[in-house]
């Protein structure tokens, strides 16, 4: 039950290596880990836990409504909703069922409703219902003129995705997985199971999860699969101050087209309301950074959705890649006589399949010769709350009381207290950077962006937030 970061990893031959700790393998290795028997690895290029595309989102607890039919997405989609939901109340990670509108502005979008309702009765969500815009107007004043209706999804969702990913993680290493970060794949090979050569040595493994996202096809080709090619798909978003929070009530999305689901308006747990994503088909995996054009995009977009939004201020503009395979279906395939299964082509819906797809992962390996053993369930963890709908340490009198510094502020705009950050860098899996600690505490992530309280937020990094 180790975390690292430097130095030689151990010789001695893992059971399974999961190739990346985003959050499907870090949901992975948490399933795993609940056979004490196995020794796993967990192995990330970078050097934090969700650091690719599981930390740049849209934050949603999807249902599945829309998934396509038959699919094992939709199939881990349904199941993980339900996991993730019942994990989340046990963990106290942040969920608010605020429900979705699919807005039609057309009579083309507004005929479309009716066949999205049966498109949810065939994925087994049969609670949808359509509104007049009388209706709609009625739950969403706020919404540009001209909407003719919509359509209602009360199980639709927003969750803190940060802290998902992490508490997974964590009770993976509290369970005795081992997590080697900033470790990079750069080979592997058949050798009495896989001989994984990293930018930090040689790292042994009977059995090879590849959960590695936008580069899942580079290592599948590897071990000599040419079943998918990942193309990586930016989506650009814009985060509004919290003082636009009130303008929304409900996810605000798009009538789906051929060329993708489209920018919806949506609120955060974190008191924020996100514009967003773009679509954007590149060939570079690293090209995260935004650009004039797609934030102006985005803003002629929004002005139709929600006027009032374009008034306020934008406090962050984030870009993630998304792993586009040219199939609308996971990418999840075992390969027995290798003792290898591919977790390629995870998009959107991953955060919320995350906990059902680490099951099925797990059945495929024993169904291709891993021995799991018996079953013990992880310590449970609760995990600091993130989400401005529940109470914050700041707001907690009996807290304060029995420990002062949850009652110092640090960051004021996240109202972030020295007893959180404290905290953090004391954890199971530490941050090892401010933007670790960001996702961490929000400490930073705010109105100012950390110009009033990032020199003091960098010292208690520097420091370990030692008294």
């Amino acid at each position: 039950m180790t975390v690292t970061a430097a130095g030689p990893l151990p010789q001695t031959p893992y059971d399974v290596a999961i190739v990346g700790a985003g959050v499907v393998g870090c949901a992975i290795a948490r399933e795993l880990a609940r056979h004490p028997r196995l020794r796993i690895a967990l192995v990330e290029a970078q050097d934090d836990v969700g650091q690719g595309t599981s930390k740049a989102n849209t934050a949603i607890l999807h249902t599945g409504f829309d998934a396509t039919p038959g699919t094992l997405e939709a199939r881990l989609v349904r199941e993980g909703y339900a996991r993730l939901g019942a994990y989340a109340a046990e963990t106290g990670i942040p969920v608010e069922r605020v429900g979705a509108l699919l807005v039609a502005w057309d009579e083309e979008q507004l005929a479309a409703l009716p066949r999205l309702a049966e498109k949810a009765e065939r994925n087994a969500y049969p609670d949808t219902a359509l509104l007049g815009p009388g209706e709609l107007y009625s739950r969403e004043p706020h919404l540009g003129p001209g909407a003719l209706g919509a359509l209602h999804v009360p199980g639709e969702s927003i969750i803190c995705p940060w802290t998902t990913t992490l508490a997974y993680a964590t009770q993976a290493v509290r369970a005795g997985a081992d997590l080697h970060l900033n470790t990079a794949v750069q080979h592997v090979r058949a050798a009495d199971g896989h001989l994984l050569t990293t930018s930090r040595g040689t790292l042994r493994a009977r059995h090879l999860v590849n959960a590695a996202g936008l580069h899942a096809d580079t290592l599948d080709r590897a071990l000599g699969h040419q079943d998918f090619t990942v193309t990586p798909r930016r989506g650009q978003l814009l985060v509004h101050d919290k003082l636009a929070r009130p303008l929304v009530r409900h996810i605000l999305l798009p009538v789906p087209t051929a060329l993708g689901k489209g920018v919806l308006v949506a609120p955060t747990v974190y008191g924020n309301v996100l514009l967003g994503p773009t679509a954007e088909d590149l060939d570079d995996k690293r090209a995260t950074g935004s650009t004039a054009d797609g934030t102006a995009a985005l803003r002629e977009q929004g002005r139709r959705i929600l006027p009032a939004l374009l008034e306020e201020e934008v406090t962050a503009v984030y870009a993630g890649l998304r792993a586009a395979t040219g199939q609308e279906d996971y990418r999840i395939t075992a390969h027995p006589g290798q003792a290898y299964v591919t977790v390629g082509g995870i998009r959107s819906t991953g955060l919320t399949a995350s906990l059902a797809i680490a099951a099925h992962v797990t059945g495929l390996l024993a169904d291709g010769g891993l021995d799991l053993g018996p079953v013990r369930e992880p310590e449970p963890v609760t995990m600091p709350n993130l989400g401005e709908a529940f109470p914050r340490p700041y707001q907690r009198a009996d807290l304060i009381a029995a420990d002062p510094e949850y009652g110092t502020l640090v960051c004021h705009c996240e109202r972030v207290s020295r007893g959180e950050i404290r905290d953090a860098l004391a954890s199971t899996v530490p941050p090892r950077s401010l933007d670790g600690l960001r996702r961490r505490t929000r400490a930073r992530a705010g109105r100012c962006q950390g110009f009033f309280c990032g020199a003091a937020v960098r010292e208690l990094f520097e420091r370990g937030a030692r008294p």
